[in-house]
């Protein structure tokens, strides 16, 4: 199993939290209210609570923060994350959810790949899954998909490791400029829910038929 450490204190860091405890990942939770980080964990049975910008005790870190501070957290960290494995789970979602923050031809994933040290992997993941149905998991009998993306082989190799002790399926969808396709498939689902669902109890998936 993985050592994961989470940074954030939101919906999407506990549910993460939560399903890998449940799959026997070790899990630590930072934030920067030391308070709310400790009320977290407790509510979590078994995980640990660490310092903010302290190096962090799981060999994957987790970025389960908005967009618009992800990259400067991890500017902060510096080599406290040298040879760690970089989750985004963003969505650089304009506030009129008509396009995105990042610079053209950017990605979220990519923008906090500069910010991070040399020796550092990033992977883009568990961004196109709403936080409560990531806490639900499985519907009708079937894994919900996780896409990734990433430069690094080993790194996304244990970044699907994780992501099957969930009880998820990693899809690997390429290099780390294919963030920029995944984070569209997040507008997509952001459009859904405006325009057609009218609500977020859904996932969107790969169907094989054959």
């Amino acid at each position: 199993m993985s050592s994961i450490s989470i940074i954030g204190l939101g919906n999407m860091a506990g549910a993460l939290a939560d399903r890998a405890l449940a799959g026997g990942n070790a899990v630590e939770i930072i934030g920067r209210d030391p308070a709310k980080a400790k009320e977290l964990a407790a509510a979590l049975s078994g995980a640990t609570v660490g310092t903010a910008g302290a190096v962090p005790a799981g060999d994957i870190v987790v970025l389960a923060l908005p967009y618009a501070g992800a990259a400067a957290v991890v500017s902060e960290y510096g080599d406290a994350l040298q040879g760690k494995v970089i989750i985004d789970v963003t969505n650089p979602v304009a506030p009129d959810l008509q396009g995105f923050v990042t610079p053209e031809g950017s990605s979220g994933a990519q923008e906090i790949a500069k910010a991070a040290p040399a020796g550092a992997h990033v992977v883009k993941a568990f961004n196109t899954l709403f936080s409560h149905v990531l806490a639900a998991g499985p519907a009708e009998g079937r894994p919900l998909d996780v896409f990734i993306a990433g430069d690094d082989a080993e790194a996304k190799t244990r970044v699907s490791a994780f992501i099957e002790s969930l009880g998820l399926r990693p899809m690997d969808t390429g290099k780390l400029p294919m963030a920029r396709a995944l984070e569209n498939v997040g507008l997509l689902e952001l459009g859904l829910m405006t325009h057609s669902l009218k609500h977020t109890d859904f996932s969107l998936g790969v169907t094989l038929l054959s």
